[in-house]
């Protein structure tokens, strides 16, 4: 059994975090650094991702049962639950199959629904990039820059890229594998699942991923819910408005 890669920091409550498609858990150093000075935070690499184990295989469930083998791993009996986009459905599956260990549950810009593949561009340009004729970082956001024009998104995206050798840079993720299951990300949580334990789902204002139309699914399946908006942010709501949503994060856990 292999055991995903986390960073843990500070003392209390275990909180787990999990980040979305293409990230990893070092993209929430920042908002863990002000956590851990309340909770043991956990910053997760799911599979695919990061420092984690690479896998042919990719599905919710998947990634449900790597957390529980972790949480087994370290003898988490129960904990804090923070997931974002991807690892918000992650954190929503794993609380409906495993509700006893899970206390609270945060939900950062992502709804229980299906959302239809939107992800091409991305891959497309990921796929582009040919590390055999590529050496420098700049090179590589010249090729992303072809396809994707957000500067921000690019930057999101650069992170990823390591010198797996001193001559060769390549991709932390499994680009393979999350381009082969790209259309698993958007699966919906499974009807008639349900969570009753405390559950906060934080929105960014100027992001379309949860709108009104979600809510009275979202309440079927979390009774115990609330939805927040955080102002001034799209779907990267705690990198931002990093301010709002640790205010809102840090009051709901500790309440």
């Amino acid at each position: 059994m292999q055991i995903v890669h986390s960073k843990i920091q500070g003392t209390g409550t275990p909180l787990l975090i999990l980040h979305g498609y293409f990230g990893m858990g070092d993209n929430w150093k920042s908002q863990s650094n002000q956590l851990s000075q309340s909770y043991e935070v956990h910053l997760i690499d799911q599979r695919n991702h990061g420092r984690s184990f690479h896998s042919d295989d990719f599905d919710y469930e998947l990634m449900v049962e790597d957390l529980l083998h972790y949480m087994d791993f370290h003898k988490l009996s129960s904990v804090n639950l923070l997931g974002h986009s991807m690892g918000g459905k992650t954190a929503m599956l794993f609380a409906v199959e495993y509700p006893e260990r899970v206390e609270k549950l945060l939900v950062a810009d992502i709804a229980p629904r299906n959302y239809p593949p939107h992800h091409d561009q991305i891959l497309e340009a990921l796929n582009a990039v040919d590390f055999s004729i590529i050496s420098l970082r700049t090179e590589v956001d010249a090729v992303l820059k072809e396809y994707i024009e957000e500067v921000g998104v690019r930057q999101f995206l650069l992170k990823n890229v390591y010198r797996k050798t001193k001559e060769q840079l390549d991709f932390r993720f499994n680009l393979e594998s999350l381009t082969a299951h790209n259309n698993e990300i958007g699966a919906p949580l499974p009807a008639f699942t349900e969570y009753e334990g405390p559950v906060l789902f934080l929105k960014g204002a100027n992001s379309g991923y949860i709108s009104e139309d979600d809510y009275g699914l979202i309440n079927a399946h979390f009774r115990n819910s609330s939805i927040v908006t955080i102002p001034n942010a799209g779907h990267w709501l705690h990198a931002e408005n990093p301010r709002d949503f640790l205010k809102e994060t840090l009051g709901f856990f500790s309440k």
